[in-house]
């Protein structure tokens, strides 16, 4: 019996030991696999986001009283003292968060970002890390708490936005105006942790949440930057993160344009639907073509839309803005099919419209047809089994060697932009992206340029960058100017029947591309609005030097592209 218990003892003892042994390996396998994976993104929740296709962004806060920018205009249009104390009179007695919610909702949006945190510290939540916020303005009401909650109960996902920099706060190496003036004394490591801690109120108080959207990181390198990634993906695991903490993230954010053809890596463009970013009394607003466009242009490139309202001090969404969104809501209505859970292509988006498809259909947006002519569509690896117009009607199709040709009557065509629907024999999403046409190279590609006005004479907003065919680089002028030329020198005559302008802010309300002859400025086309890749035809010049001559803008004019294309 001894001899039993002495062996039953020393089994039991290794079996401890076993025990121990394999949990200590499990926890360190499920640590080394949390360490390994926190900085990935959840496949699952990047695909539930980019089937959302179309969000709001919120930019909103004490700033709304001054009509001015928010962030931007703390030490610039308004002084610093005056800006920072504007809180104590932000009383929003209309803030509806029930009512913000039904507006994106009827909009066809499917989540909202809010600003909870701009680059002006101030906050529009209930935090403990600071004294400067909502709760201590006159209307002491925790806005993040109440439109989370309408979300949730309407069923919108809900995200925020948090500034990575923070110019009010005494640690971070950076203050206004724009973050250029450096501070003497700072501490990046606890501003840090000042950011962590109200990163965790977010996620923990008012989470799960969409997406945290991060912006302007300054002082953060992509170290630090992916240290706040991991930090937030700790929290919660399936959020997704974008690419301003000074890391990559999990999507790029295109800003106030639409964004390249890109199936590789997830993207968002972020625009306004007026001029700034915070509310501004008689802001130019798009028009509804241009929102629908921008829409059907982003979703085609396969990336998502987050398109920004302000509202106004009372806490209201400008009226004019609501039935902005209200005709984008409408157009939704009859066509979202073709947006959400789609994918962007097979055909690449450009002056013709966009496409997007899903398991066997692809949607074609024809916002620009031939000026005679069918649409000729580029023949596809897959047959093409029927076309059909929506929301309801045929579409003639007829197939030739060189392409397919569709065909619909000039008072079938929506002028938005037209929308047919092509049933292939497969998967739609299996067929390689292909250009709608022949890229064309602009004339006017890597020569030399000069302008009347460059922002701030920085080399950074050269007249060149207009014409480097780099959709990331513009040319800018300064706040204020009302009126600029662009020129360009191609180096030799040319002729030149067509172009392309991509304009930055849509502020240009007047302008003229002008040809040089005899040392004389002569017209070639005139127009009003610019926008996102505004493409014309004229007839043909030939000429050495083009301008674009910018009679009239609403504020400093700024280009991304201007090209130039040669007759031949």
């Amino acid at each position: 019996m001894g001899d039993f218990y002495i062996i039953q003892e020393i089994v039991m003892s290794l079996f401890k030991r076993i025990i121990v042994s394999c949990v200590v390996l499990l926890v360190s396998a499920s640590c080394g696999a949390v360490e390994k994976d926190i900085s990935k993104v959840d496949p699952v929740a990047m695909k539930r986001w980019q089937d959302m296709r179309f969000g709001m962004f919120i930019h909103w806060g004490p700033v709304s009283l001054t009509g001015h920018e928010i962030g931007w205009s703390r030490g610039n249009q308004t002084p610093i003292a005056t800006y920072d104390q504007l809180y104590k009179q932000f009383n929003p007695t209309r803030f509806d968060a029930d009512q913000w919610v039904r507006i994106a909702k009827e909009t066809g949006m499917k989540y909202i970002i809010l600003t909870t945190k701009h680059h002006d510290g101030f906050c529009l939540w209930d935090t403990k890390q600071t004294e400067y916020n909502i709760m201590n303005s006159p209307f002491g009401r925790d806005v993040v708490k109440e439109l989370a909650a309408a979300c949730k109960k309407q069923g919108i996902a809900f995200g925020t936005y948090y500034s990575t920099c923070d110019w009010h706060h005494p640690d971070f190496p950076r203050t206004s105006p724009g973050g250029q003036v450096s501070r003497e004394k700072h501490n990046l490591d606890r501003y840090t942790g000042y950011l962590k801690a109200q990163v965790r109120e977010l996620l923990v108080n008012y989470g799960p949440l969409i997406t945290l959207w991060y912006d302007v990181p300054q002082e953060f390198n992509a170290q630090r930057g992916q240290g706040v990634i991991d930090f937030t993906r700790s929290l919660q695991r399936d959020i997704i993160i974008n690419n301003r903490t000074g890391a990559r993230g999990d999507f790029d954010t295109p800003e106030q344009k639409i964004g390249g053809f890109n199936r590789d890596r997830p993207w968002e463009t972020c625009m306004t639907i007026c001029q700034q970013w915070a509310w501004r009394p008689k802001d130019q607003m798009k028009s509804a073509q241009q929102c629908i466009q921008t829409l059907l242009q982003t979703a085609g490139g396969d990336g998502n839309l987050l398109f920004n309202v302000g509202p106004m001090p009372d806490g209201r969404i400008e009226p004019r803005q609501v039935e902005r969104l209200k005709e984008m809501g409408d157009w939704l209505k009859k066509y979202g099919h073709a947006i959400y859970g789609t994918r962007g292509g097979p055909f690449k988006p450009g002056y013709w419209g966009a496409s997007t498809c899903n398991e066997d259909k692809i949607y074609l947006f024809v916002m620009n047809w031939p000026k005679t002519g069918p649409l000729k569509v580029p023949i596809l690896p897959m047959k093409v089994t029927k076309a059909a117009l929506k929301p309801q009607g045929d579409v003639k199709m007829k197939r030739t060697e060189q392409a397919i040709e569709l065909y619909v009557p000039q008072e079938k065509r929506n002028p938005i932009a037209t929308v047919i629907e092509l049933t292939v024999a497969g998967k739609a999403f299996d067929i390689p992206p292909v250009n709608f046409a022949p890229e064309r190279k602009s004339a006017a590609s890597g020569k030399q340029a000069k302008a009347s006005n460059t922002f701030g004479n920085s080399e950074q907003y050269a007249p060149a960058k207009a014409f480097d065919q780099d959709p990331e680089t513009r040319w800018a002028t300064d706040a204020g100017t009302k009126a600029a030329w662009l020129e360009v020198d191609l180096g030799k005559e040319m002729t030149i029947g067509q172009a392309m302008i991509d304009e930055a802010w849509d502020r240009v309300h007047r302008f003229e591309l002008q040809y040089k002859v005899d040392s004389q400025w002569k017209r070639a086309h005139a127009g009003t609005t610019l926008g996102a890749k505004k493409e014309f035809a004229f007839d043909p010049v030939t000429a050495r030097y083009f301008k674009l001559n910018i009679l009239e803008a609403v504020e400093g004019p700024t280009i991304w592209e201007m090209q130039l294309y040669e007759e031949k």
